[in-house]
């Protein structure tokens, strides 16, 4: 630790740093793979700030920019999550790309309201085997549903995603179908979750944190249901920065989750690899105060009001593994055992000096 703990001012983190499944490449990258959205929900960051119109020039992430994201990531059969600033399937391409990243070996993670799937788009991406089908319902009630996803149809939700698990359960396939919601008032969200999991039948609800972005949009913090930090951010890194990366639709890479205006620029995917990226002097640089102590000497962290809600063991690999474990999941074939990334924190030098040192 002294090799890397080079200010006084503050004592390193013991314990954390680059996860040994991030040692050679980021364990997941969150592609803003479309912008424009058929919703206006109130508690999105793009709907409450001018980002969308900042890529009106790239709405959707280009075709070639995916491929050469996928082709690489593949290789190191690392998690594509499919998000962004909109809706993904509002992306011309979006099935024959998401089926193209799982012909690579990527493992594939879509977010989205579920609005525009078709019988066809639900066979390919179960045959395909997509791995994590996550429907962001927000609700329960249609009227609730009316106001947090503002623009949809509840009744094209409920049908959609009650023929996407009977489809996954017919062909017995190894999809995980989950559902997500915002923990925000006046919403219920132990309702919601016994809604979906128990009524519907998905295999799990991920309980968000309603989140604001800071600087980033004019959300009002006094909307949520669930303050609590999970993490000291005094004591505890960020563990965004050791294992994943965000890349926009024009291929940039951006340092976290939380620069979603893209102030950051660590990286263009488009000319440079990921795995160079990943390794670069950009990361080294923010995993080294991080590990320091010293992340709040960063302006983009001092001011992120969402670090706390940034977890090293309630993450998205504990979602992983809980939804593959719902009992629900039994009738199906056994699957050959694989390892599900859920590492606890270690420290690795690479985090600070990088690959070969």
């Amino acid at each position: 630790m002294n090799e890397i703990a080079t200010s006084k001012s503050a004592a390193p983190a013991p314990g954390y740093g680059l996860r040994a499944e991030a040692s050679e490449f980021p364990m997941m990258l969150v592609l803003s793979f479309a912008y424009p959205c058929n919703a206006l929900c109130p508690h999105c960051p793009y709907t409450n700030s001018n980002i969308r119109r900042e890529y009106r020039d790239a709405p959707f992430m280009p075709d070639s920019t995916f491929r050469k994201i996928a082709d690489e990531a593949g290789r190191f059969g690392a998690y594509l999550r499919i998000s962004g600033g909109g809706e993904p399937m509002l992306h011309p391409q979006a099935r024959d790309l998401l089926v193209y990243a799982k012909q690579v070996g990527c493992k594939v993670g879509l977010i989205t309201n579920g609005s525009l799937f078709d019988d066809d788009t639900i066979e390919a991406f179960v045959t395909a085997g997509v791995d994590m089908i996550e429907f962001s319902v927000d609700a329960c009630k249609p009227e609730d549903y009316a106001v947090v996803r503002k623009g949809l149809s509840w009744d094209t939700l409920l049908d959609t995603v009650r023929r996407t698990v009977a489809v996954r359960n017919a062909r017995r396939g190894t999809s995980k179908i989950i559902a997500s919601a915002v923990n925000q008032n006046p919403i219920d969200i132990d309702a919601v979750e016994r809604f979906w999991v128990d009524g519907v039948g998905v295999d799990y609800l991920i309980k968000r944190k309603f989140l604001t972005w800071g600087a980033n949009t004019e959300l009002d913090d006094s909307r949520s249901a669930d303050p609590a930090a999970y993490l000291n951010t005094d004591e505890v890194p960020c563990p965004f920065i050791f294992e994943r990366l965000n890349i926009d639709s024009r291929g940039n890479v951006m340092v976290c989750g939380y620069d979603i205006s893209a102030n950051t620029r660590m990286g263009d995917v488009n000319v440079e690899s990921i795995q160079d990226i990943w390794h670069g002097e950009g990361f080294r640089w923010y995993r080294q105060r991080h590990l320091e102590g010293r992340g709040k000497e960063i302006s983009l962290c001092s001011g992120c009001p969402d670090w706390k809600y940034r977890s090293w063991d309630h993450n998205y690999w504990k979602v992983v593994r809980n939804a593959e474990g719902n009992p629900r999941r039994q009738d199906r074939p056994a699957r050959r055992a694989r390892r599900v990334p859920v590492p606890g924190p270690e420290l690795s030098l690479r985090a600070v000096r990088g690959r070969g040192a």
